[in-house]
């Protein structure tokens, strides 16, 4: 009964604010070019599901290529910093620098650098930017959540940095990682997004391609039904990984 009550409290919610605003566009004659009704934006998705379809997975796969290369470089960075206090003080303010850069600020340079015709690259590097510090951050916050007693029994036995990263840091570092896998996903999709929309999406041909495609010719239910294809993308990703995570944590426990 509980399972029931959860996945239809929110389809519930849903219903309700879409037949309000539907009800309110209609009952305020709302221009459609200003506020489409939830019915309009239906049809719109109807109509370009063939392109819609195909953006989105353009912006997908960009994205998931960024969180691969922000995983890859993250966790080899974070093993590092774990071996040496020195490497950590000495990457650390580098790291938030990154973060609190906005993306929108490096994105010309970033295209440049990767070449006018190949603006793919350029948003793969952008979205792996974004996606970097979470996986980061939680690999070295897991690296040092390691149990005081597992590490006084390691001085006990006279293991040695690498026995000592590879056979107790790295698996306690595990949930912390598995978690900022899912924050840098929605990161790496919106950082995707954002940077097609600075670096000229044209080439790559992606939602954000749509949505500035629809809003140039003031089609704005087109615009809408390309947001709710990268909502519903946001949260397939963040349960997969969810569903993922929890496996992961499963088997973790065991061990």
């Amino acid at each position: 009964m509980r399972r029931i009550l959860d996945i239809a409290a929110p389809l519930i919610l849903v219903a309700l604010l879409l037949g309000a605003w539907e009800a309110a566009c209609r009952l305020m004659a709302v221009p459609a070019y200003f506020l489409p009704a939830p019915s309009a934006v239906a049809q719109a998705l109807a109509a370009d599901r063939a392109s819609l379809a195909l953006s989105a997975w353009n912006t997908l796969s960009m994205a998931l290529a960024a969180l691969v290369i922000a995983s890859l470089v993250a966790q080899a960075l974070a093993l590092a910093v774990a071996l040496s206090a020195t490497l950590e003080r000495a990457v650390q303010p580098l790291a938030v620098v990154i973060q609190v850069t906005p993306v929108v600020a490096i994105a010309p340079l970033v295209v440049i650098w990767a070449g006018i015709d190949h603006p793919e690259r350029a948003i793969v590097a952008l979205a792996a930017v974004v996606a970097f510090f979470p996986i980061f951050s939680g690999a070295v916050t897991g690296l040092k959540s390691a149990d005081p007693d597992l590490e006084r029994l390691f001085d006990l036995y006279g293991a040695g940095r690498m026995q000592r990263l590879l056979r107790l840091r790295a698996p306690a570092a595990i949930p912390y990682v598995m978690e900022g896998h899912k924050v840098a996903a929605g990161l790496a999709l919106i950082g995707a997004v954002v940077a097609e929309f600075v670096a000229g999406s044209g080439g790559a041909q992606g939602l954000a391609w749509r949505i500035l495609e629809a809003g140039n010719r003031l089609q704005t239910a087109r615009m809408f039904a390309a947001l709710v294809v990268l909502g519903l993308m946001g949260a397939v990703l963040y349960a997969a990984l969810g569903r993922l995570e929890r496996a992961g944590l499963k088997w973790w426990r065991g061990r």
